[in-house]
């Protein structure tokens, strides 16, 4: 099969693999209409305002009953283990576990602030945690029709990681390599941290204690090549799974319709309707 690249041309792309990745989504675009087997609650990183998905939770736990693993005792809450992640994290994750917002499917949680990557299985119990490498630029937003733009044009100040509830799935780049999209249309993927660009030091910054230096990348999330192979690549090996970017200036209730899982279920208990004094009355026992 002939190239549709010119040697120079597939030169550059060798040099710059997330150059690549953005030529590659024009030839993935098909696979948009795999969207249409998700529910559209799926899709949209907003569910309503934070006070809203407060009284809804509630609601829902005041009159959960029985399923088939038995009646609903209480709240879930995600097991992180011996880490210990930033309020955020442990905020979506909880959130996740108890409202099932993850579809009961793996999912992973990207905490830009604080640069690191959780993946959890289906029962919200964490599995593994890393660093991760980020877009260079602040920013809970992409630069509308970022992706249709070649990467050269791209400023410094746009290349952000989107914040935001993505349905993400495996896939590949123009040069063969096996990637996770997570905003398909703005061209961001989780891929195995690259050194292409000596320059770059991404080896030397994902090693680094500190997370100053963990910026470089134009949007994409680099994983350290073992994490990706033994955590990343096996979560979306079968099926699509959810990763919650997130962000870095909005309320994190306001980005994901989330709720604080501790104040529902109390909330529901004072909600909750009480069994009458003298309901044994009316109902008398026959001996």
């Amino acid at each position: 099969m002939t190239s549709q690249y010119s040697p120079a041309a597939l030169a550059v792309l060798m040099a710059d693999p997330e150059l690549a990745e953005g030529l590659r989504r024009g030839l993935l675009a098909g696979l948009a209409v795999l969207a249409l087997v998700i529910p559209p609650s799926l899709h949209s990183p907003h569910f309503g305002r934070p006070a809203d998905a407060l009284a809804a939770a509630s609601s829902r736990a005041a009159t959960a009953g029985a399923s088939q693993a038995g009646p609903r005792l209480g709240p879930r809450f995600a097991d992180f283990g011996t880490d210990t992640p930033s309020p955020d994290a442990r905020h979506v994750a909880d959130w996740a576990a108890d409202s099932g917002n993850h579809a009961n499917a793996d999912f992973v949680i990207v905490d830009k602030l604080h640069a690191r990557v959780y993946v959890f299985d289906a029962q919200a119990r964490l599995r593994a945690a890393t660093p991760v490498l980020l877009g260079a630029a602040p920013g809970d937003d992409s630069v509308v029709g970022i992706g249709q733009r070649p990467l050269a044009e791209v400023l410094p100040e746009e290349r952000t990681t989107p914040a935001g509830r993505f349905v993400a799935e495996r896939g590949r780049n123009a040069l063969g390599e096996d990637v996770v999209w997570v905003d398909y249309d703005a061209a961001v993927s989780m891929h195995r941290v690259r050194t292409t660009t000596p320059s770059e030091r991404r080896l030397e910054r994902l090693a680094t204690p500190t997370i100053a230096d963990n910026r470089i990348s134009y949007g994409c999330i680099n994983v350290p090549v073992a994490f990706f192979e033994t955590w990343i690549a096996p979560a979306f090996a079968r099926q699509r799974a959810v990763v919650y970017v997130l962000p870095e200036f909005r309320p994190v209730q306001d980005v994901f319709g989330s709720y604080d899982v501790a104040a529902a279920h109390s909330l529901a208990q004072t909600v909750a309707p009480a069994k009458p004094m003298h309901a044994a009355l009316r109902n008398p026992t026959v001996n």
